[in-house]
């Protein structure tokens, strides 16, 4: 009993290849709507599509492994079907100009000539004391001395000095 495998209970898909395909499509989707909306401050260097692939692939192979699923096959077209479509989006993105506006924010100026923009500011839930550090930890003391800050697409504030 200890050593007896069930070998054909590991390979024996017990739910329909198409319907995982089907479910992992939407979940992905759904999780990267989410993220796109709410993660673009939090995620800092990482993209959105990277976090969404980790934190799913984690999900997805740690059932396969804990026989969450019957079989391994249903966790590989799972896994699969998450990398098809990371893949996808970001060669769509690449390729197309309308994908990467879906798939990246855009740039949102937040100081110009000194001035903070506090509307974009708070679309973002930036806070000045947060705007502050980062031009702090840039080495500025006010915001007098920035020509522009942005919030790039991947959630960093880039700055551009005034000319002394």
């Amino acid at each position: 009993m200890f050593w007896s495998i069930d070998w054909e209970g590991i390979f024996t898909p017990t739910n329909s290849l198409m319907e995982l395909v089907v479910r992992a499509t939407i979940m992905y989707f759904l999780l990267f709507g989410l993220l796109r909306l709410v993660l673009k401050r939090q995620a800092g260097g990482i993209g959105t599509t990277d976090i969404l692939v980790i934190v799913l692939l984690a999900d997805v192979a740690g059932n396969g492994f804990a026989a969450e699923y019957k079989s391994v096959v249903e966790g590989a077209v799972l896994v699969g079907t998450i990398v098809f479509w990371s893949f996808t989006l970001e060669w769509a993105g690449h390729r197309f100009a309308a994908v990467e506006r879906i798939l990246h924010a855009p740039t949102l100026l937040l100081i110009e000539n000194g001035k903070m923009i506090r509307k974009n500011m708070k679309a973002e839930l930036v806070t000045t004391e947060e705007l502050m550090a980062q031009l702090r930890e840039k080495g500025i003391e006010d915001c007098a001395q920035v020509k522009r800050a942005c919030m790039e697409a991947d959630g960093m504030i880039s700055v551009i000095k005034m000319n002394a």
